[in-house]
């Protein structure tokens, strides 16, 4: 009976031994936190007729953003719209360039063309802010653009939009990439205004 109270008291005297806790799964429509903002720019169901009546479907645009110069979009399909916008939201994260951000403005006027979409940016003085519309105005917020001027000078289709927003994203580039190419300093190519 002795050994027992002793065998009793010794295990009660060791420190005891926390159950590691495991992390809940995410469940199936759940994705984890990350550094990039995402906003959904459209949704559009599809139905296709077959024999037996019609088969929905949905397809989402989604652009993705860290605010601080990188953006991408992306489209996904799937029979339920939350799918659809998580495989937009992987293919844009996949699809991601780097948008030169100066003073909260672009360098440089530019200008971008998809099919109908066609759409002017001029870059602007402080305080003016983001005069935009609709996608337009979601992929600048999420490049990190504060102040820019933008014409849609036609087509409002949204697929359309964003597509020629990021053709002018492409032909963006910085003071120090045009000074490197010009061999000069970058400090005599700034404009003093801004």
């Amino acid at each position: 009976m002795s050994e027992n109270t002793e065998k009793k008291e010794a295990v009660e005297a060791a420190p005891k031994k926390k159950a590691a806790r495991k992390a809940p799964a995410p469940k199936r429509n759940e994705r984890p936190e990350s550094e990039f903002e995402e906003r959904v720019v459209a949704v559009n169901r599809v139905a296709k007729v077959v024999k037996g009546g019609r088969r929905f479907s949905f397809s989402a645009l989604v652009i993705v953003g860290d605010k601080n110069g990188r953006v991408g979009y992306g489209l996904g399909k799937a029979k339920e719209v939350p799918d659809a916008i998580r495989k937009a939201s992987q293919v844009a994260q996949k699809k991601m360039i780097r948008v030169p951000v100066e003073n909260g403005t672009f360098p440089h006027e530019a200008m971008g063309e998809f099919d109908a979409g066609k759409i002017l940016f001029k870059p602007a003085s402080e305080g003016t802010g983001v005069k935009a519309a609709g996608a337009c105005r979601s992929i600048l917020e999420l490049a990190g653009v504060k102040n820019i001027l933008t014409k849609s000078l036609r087509g409002s289709n949204p697929h359309n939009v964003v597509k020629a927003t990021f053709d002018a994203f492409k032909s963006l580039r910085s003071v120090d990439q045009i000074s490197k190419a010009r061999g000069v300093e970058s400090k005599g190519l700034r404009l003093s205004n801004r």
